[in-house]
């Protein structure tokens, strides 16, 4: 079901001006999403402050006008994309600077310096948890800044993907704290929480080539896949197709970072860090998502 008649089949008959004011908001959102309103834009158009539009809009449509404009921005998205328009193109026709605005709806990130980086992770404190996952245990590994880290493991290979994460950062000091990486994994694996007003916020560990390529990765939507040589291309690298899937195989945040949407030139699944079985079962799981959606 789409945001507009998601809203519109809500019980929001307020009576008199009240009704008008909310009709007129999602009137105006759904036809001129593309400009992307602001809050006190919407409420000069209906003659309200933006706190009280804010309040009453919320309190009848059970959601804020950023959240619903932004529900109606990924409809539209949806279709395009579905339709084959190119990520690009699509993020300029929803009224976007970027394909990196599509994305932030649901990821925000930072990388860190290239000083930390060379560091290997001395003086940073990574906290860790194990979680289960619709792919098996999954190892969630957050410092202060956001998700660091994310990898899978079958029953009884905890500390192999452990010590397999640690290796990348092995000056810092690791902290076993289930109520630190719960939240991570609650937000990660429920749909139903990737709310655009909240995104998750993740963060970087790697070369300055790896973080271009993990980007890059975070550009392909749900329900799509990319040739290595398509990534290498547009960073720049176009003759760097092996040290793409190099970085790709390195990545630390598996399924946020979607290195699973990576694929040979053929088309072909190839190698996945955290085996093809599982790659396949997450290609399916975005597959049913999309459909739900």
């Amino acid at each position: 079901m789409n945001a507009e008649l998601a809203i519109l089949e809500r019980d929001i008959t307020p009576e008199g001006t009240d009704y008008e004011i909310v009709r007129r908001v999602v009137e105006k959102i759904s036809l001129d999403y593309r400009d992307q309103p602001s809050l006190e834009e919407l409420a000069a158009d209906v003659g309200e402050t933006p706190t009280s539009l804010q309040k009453l809009f919320t309190r009848w449509a059970g959601l804020s006008p950023k959240a619903f404009l932004q529900a109606v921005t990924l409809d539209h998205a949806r279709r395009l994309l579905d339709e084959g328009m190119p990520l690009l193109e699509a993020s300029l026709e929803l009224g976007m600077s970027g394909p990196g605005r599509l994305h932030d709806l649901f990821v925000t990130h930072e990388a860190i310096s290239p000083g930390e980086y060379k560091a290997r992770g001395e003086g940073l404190v990574i906290r860790y948890g194990y979680h289960v996952s619709p792919f098996g245990i999954a190892l969630v590994m957050v410092t202060d800044r956001g998700l660091a880290g994310l990898a899978f493991a079958d029953a009884g290979g905890e500390k192999a993907a452990f010590e397999d994460m640690s290796r990348r950062w092995p000056g810092a000091t690791y902290v076993e704290d289930l109520a630190a990486t719960m939240p991570y994994a609650g937000r990660v694996f429920e749909p139903a929480r990737w709310r655009a007003e909240e995104p998750l916020r993740i963060v970087l560990i790697g070369t300055d080539f790896q973080v271009r390529v993990w980007e890059a990765l975070m550009k392909i939507p749900m329900g799509r896949a990319r040739a290595y040589s398509d990534i290498a291309a547009e960073i720049g690298k176009p003759k760097a197709s092996r040290a793409v899937g190099a970085a790709v195989g390195a990545n630390p945040l598996s399924f946020v970072v979607p290195c699973h949407r990576a694929v040979g030139k053929s088309g072909a699944l190839t190698g996945y860090h955290w085996g093809l079985t599982r790659k396949r079962a997450i290609l399916g799981w975005e597959a049913c998502q999309l459909q739900a959606g």
